[in-house]
């Protein structure tokens, strides 16, 4: 890890005993989250980041690529709603190449630059949450074969969502990295 992402890490945690109640509740859970994600990486290369262990394309540096795109993505659309995100009949070849992409290690990708690019933005969310005047807000979704149609998220509902999406993600890389060399998140 760089010292950047500790110097973020530490920061949100800091923060987040300063605000009472919900907002604590959910930058404490995220941190947790986030911090098993990287933890997965500790001590691996380059070339390790981007090694597929499963039979699974997922990889540990495309992983935190992934989740901090979803992250972005998400925390833009409770600030600017449905235009942060592309409707799913909006998208070209070269945005589902994009997305692609997101899970795995590019040439010229560094562990050390994915660490630092979620640490921004895991910095960037958690200033939202901080700031952000009610998680009552709601914006409506985009259009996607995957959304309700003509539903509305709240701010609450999308912390959630970076949440879980966070978890689930941190699992799939103790698997790979488990599968890599042996190394546990725990256990």
């Amino acid at each position: 890890m760089s010292d950047r992402t500790i110097d973020h890490a530490a920061a949100a945690t800091g923060n987040a005993a300063e605000l009472s109640g919900e907002r604590t509740d959910l930058l404490e859970m995220l941190a947790k989250h986030r911090h098993f994600l990287r933890f997965t990486t500790r001590d691996l290369t380059d070339e390790q980041a981007g090694l597929r262990t499963t039979a699974s394309a997922l990889c540990l540096g495309g992983l935190i690529k992934h989740v901090t795109s979803v992250e972005r993505n998400w925390a833009n659309f409770v600030v600017d709603g449905p235009s942060a995100m592309r409707d799913a009949n909006d998208m070209t070849e070269a945005d589902f190449q994009a997305r692609l992409d997101e899970f795995r290690m590019l040439p010229g990708d560094t562990l050390a630059d994915v660490l630092a690019a979620y640490a921004e933005q895991a910095y960037r969310t958690d200033e939202l949450v901080r700031t952000l005047p009610s998680l009552d807000e709601a914006q409506p979704l985009p259009q996607a074969p995957w959304f309700e149609p003509g539903a509305s998220w709240s701010a609450r509902r999308v912390m959630l969502h970076i949440i879980a999406e966070t978890a689930q993600h941190a699992g799939h890389a103790d698997i790979i990295r488990e599968s890599l060399d042996g190394a546990k998140t725990m256990g």
